[in-house]
């Protein structure tokens, strides 16, 4: 046995010939510069209207047209790794991304902004999934859990600066610079990654042995998640159901993606590697991941919409109000990356669970429209404690069991559905906010009648005040009722934010539960699942 040993030793595992920190902080870069464009431009679409022609409702395709394009590419993302080669397909990434940006800047027409956002989209999409991949590879299993904690700090820390970094630019610039500024950041990343990334040999070895281009799959995809796309970013402007346009795009999406599943699960060399969720692991993870693009996104929204709507903050102190809880992230995610190397990610993710549920339903019980600007900050701390506890451990949680040379399609899966997790999470609360301030206004207003001896009271007080300040009573009365009105529906929308946190509280309840089926991985033996 000794001599069949030495005949035939166990391969050595490949490293990357540089430091894996070094290319870890080169490819987080050209994602994160990915992720901030999600979400940077939002607050400038009324600039680009006012400057364009367009009208806000027109504009908001800016927006729609990149999520499209992006949603698209990052499923297949893993796949067009094994058709062109990773660095190649990671570098080609960067180069459209940052092409179609100078592009956006100089765009002369919103339709013009919309064909090079939707090119932007989908060079974009690739940089994600691939970064992570590489960061999977470059590093052995032991050591995964810090480097998803480098990766976790860009998919966090981007879309809670993005607004306030878009609102000043747009403030101080102008809009096209939101374009601009991504053009050093991706020469850059684009000359050190030429420099330092390499592709391991598995990778190598799949190219030669040459794919097949599934023409149906990409068409059913590009269909299939178009049209949820806009579903969910157009539904409550149109009312969901109650537009054909949305009635109609929903059932292509079904159809598509249900045949999508169906098909790509029968072919050899599937564009999305759907057999993938036979593993209990990969799956769950992808649910939770889900769900945390939903509740991270969710509250991304509704805090700086609180403080805008309700509170008359501006974009810039609304952000800073964000800041906080981007800063406790930045310092959680290195403290998780190494605590996911000693303990089963289970146990990581049952507590970050657990926390993320507590921070929602403290929500409720803490914001009113009396709270200070530190108030709200360390709300906001609280909210989001637990979201550096979950990204870094579900991620893991992905790969644990899947072999090597499926890393490309781990990551792209696995960041697809977090960005249609944040897609619905946006969707879902802008719907609850406004059926629930809806209810509320109406149970409210339902005492605010001519009938109810309390509303006389303050309505006739209200009035005669506005008379003694120098109104004419027909005016102070009519004064006296639009305040009154207008406060009853602040109250209105108050409540609707604390109902919101709440179902946002009970889904991490759910998901705290759920933590504990993952199956528990052996840490010490290389993040594989553990035996008994």
């Amino acid at each position: 046995m000794a001599d069949a040993e030495t005949t035939h030793p166990q391969p050595v595992p490949w490293t990357p010939r540089f430091n894996p920190w070094l290319i870890g902080v080169v490819v987080a870069l050209a994602a994160f510069m990915e992720v901030l464009d999600t979400s940077i431009a939002n607050v400038a679409l009324p600039y680009m209207a006012g400057n364009l022609g367009a009208s806000n409702d027109e504009s908001t395709w800016v927006l729609t047209s990149y999520l499209v394009s992006n949603a698209i590419v990052l499923p297949i993302s893993g796949w067009l790794a094994g058709l062109f080669g990773r660095k190649r397909f990671f570098m080609t990434c960067i180069v459209m991304f940052t092409v179609s940006s100078l592009l956006c800047g100089i765009a002369p027409s919103l339709g013009v902004l919309i064909l090079f956002r939707v090119m932007q989209g989908a060079g974009g999409g690739g940089l994600q999934p691939m970064a992570q991949a590489i960061l999977a590879d470059s590093f052995p299993p032991q050591k995964r859990g810090m480097a998803f904690a480098l990766y976790g700090i860009t998919a966090v820390m981007a879309p809670t600066i993005g607004p306030t970094l878009g609102g000043w630019i747009t403030d101080n610039y102008s809009w096209r610079w939101i374009f601009y500024i991504n053009l050093p950041v991706g020469l850059v990343a684009l000359f050190l990654i030429y420099r330092l990334v390499e592709d391991p040999p598995y990778l190598r070895l799949s190219r030669s042995a040459g794919v097949r281009l599934d023409y149906i799959g990409i068409a059913l995809l590009a269909l299939g998640v178009g049209a949820l796309q806009v579903v969910l970013d157009k539904g409550q402007e149109d009312d969901w159901f109650g537009s054909n346009f949305i009635l109609t795009l929903s059932i292509v999406a079904a159809v598509c993606l249900i045949s999508l599943v169906v098909w790509e699960w029968f072919q050899k060399a599937p564009i999305v590697d759907v057999r993938l969720f036979k593993g209990f692991n990969f799956a769950i993870a992808n649910m939770m991941m889900f769900i945390l693009g939903v509740l991270l996104f969710s509250s991304l929204v509704m805090m700086p919409q609180f403080l805008q709507t309700l509170m008359g903050y501006t974009a810039e102190s609304a952000g800073l109000v964000l800041s906080a809880s981007g800063f406790v992230t930045l310092l959680e995610m290195p403290v998780v990356g190494q605590l996911a190397g000693k303990l089963p990610v289970k146990y990581i993710i049952g507590f970050g669970w657990l926390a993320l549920a507590l921070g929602m339903y403290y929500s409720t019980k803490n914001m009113d429209l009396l709270i200070s600007f530190g108030s709200a900050s360390i709300t906001r701390v609280i909210q989001s404690f637990g979201i550096g506890f979950l990204f870094v451990p579900i991620t893991m949680a992905g790969y644990i069991g899947v072999a090597p040379e499926k890393s490309n399609s781990v990551a792209g899966i696995i960041n697809f559905t977090r960005n249609i997790g944040s897609s619905v999470g946006t969707s879902m609360v802008t719907t609850l906010l406004a059926r629930r301030a809806q209810f509320h206004q109406s149970v409210l207003s339902y005492h605010a009648t001519a009938y109810d001896p309390a509303f006389r009271s303050r309505l006739n007080a209200l009035a005669a005040q506005l008379a003694h300040a120098g109104a004419t009573p027909p005016d102070a009365r009519l004064q006296a009722l639009g305040r009154i009105y207008r406060s009853v529906g602040i109250q209105a929308e108050t409540l609707s934010f604390l109902d919101t946190w709440k179902v946002l509280a009970i889904g991490a309840g759910i998901m705290f539960l759920l933590a504990f089926i993952v199956r528990k991985n052996d840490p010490s033996g290389g993040g594989d699942v553990a035996v008994g």
